[in-house]
């Protein structure tokens, strides 16, 4: 897929599982919390570490599938104000041609920021801006087609998402559609929760996908640890997603006053497995 005119082309995701047979690193933060110009440091952080992707969100209030920790924290970006959609963009606009390992996939809710405005545009808008991929959260399903059908048409790849116990069809779906990566959400319920059996048992989902799909599996919900991260490698898929626990370090180290990016590097470390 080509790419708008002075955009940053946008790359695979994850290649280090490919490289050395370990999985993938993805961290979710909400745009504004920490404030933007801090969050431009993290992320510059981010790529020094080797983190391949951050799932960067629009922030909305009353998420039904966040947990408190996010909710706090998108309530915190909104009272502080300067993260609209179109603050986000410009921020991506900056920060994204300094990146030469971390992928961003912006997050963006569409009654909130998305439903008001020109699919088409807005889409365009992104990925001139410099994402790497879309994932829009609570999309209607009458929508779904114009959806993918203005990413393709901007150059822009997108991230779907299914369920571990989504029906057959379902997970068949959304793994055919994905062009940036698959959102394996390891069980139903709000994030920051894991699922009872372990994220190891998810292996045969991951199998299951696989033949639907070329574009990267990512496993979510429940991904705190380093322990975490392996047992999500252990199922096969190729990333695993960190969001409650990477928003609570964040949170964590605003309350104590502590550097932002530093504490967050030092998060990073804990929860990135060691390599052979």
């Amino acid at each position: 897929m080509s790419s708008p005119a002075g955009a940053v082309a946008p790359a695979p995701f994850f290649p280090g599982r490919r490289a050395d047979g370990g999985p993938g690193l993805a961290l979710f933060l909400n745009a504004g919390d920490p404030p933007l110009p801090v969050l431009r440091e993290l992320v510059l952080m981010l790529d020094e570490e080797g983190v391949d992707c951050l799932e960067l969100a629009v922030p909305f209030p009353d998420s039904v599938t966040d947990g408190p920790t996010v909710r706090r924290s998108a309530r915190r970006a909104l009272d502080r104000g300067g993260a609209d959609l179109d603050d986000v963009l410009g921020f991506l606009a900056d920060v994204r041609p300094h990146l030469t390992h971390t992928r961003i996939a912006l997050l963006a809710d569409w009654r909130y920021s998305l439903g008001h405005r020109d699919l088409t545009a807005a889409t365009r808008d992104i990925a001139a801006a410099g994402a790497d991929g879309l994932l829009v959260h609570a999309l209607p399903p009458r929508l779904r087609e114009e959806h993918l059908g203005a990413a393709a048409e901007a150059g822009l790849p997108v991230v779907t998402t299914c369920y571990s116990n989504s029906p057959p069809a379902t997970q068949a779906e959304a793994a055919a559609r994905a062009s940036a990566y698959l959102y394996l959400v390891a069980h139903y319920g709000r994030s920051g929760t894991a699922p009872a059996a372990g994220h190891a048992a998810l292996a045969g989902a991951v199998t299951a996908l696989r033949a639907h799909t070329t574009a990267p599996i990512a496993v979510g919900f429940g991904v705190s640890t380093r322990e975490h991260v392996e047992a999500v490698g252990a199922s096969g898929a190729d990333a695993a997603i960190i969001g409650s626990a990477a928003v609570a370090a964040v949170e964590a180290a605003q309350e104590a006053g502590r550097d932002v990016t530093e504490a967050f590097r030092a998060f990073v470390r804990s929860v990135r497995p060691v390599r052979p």
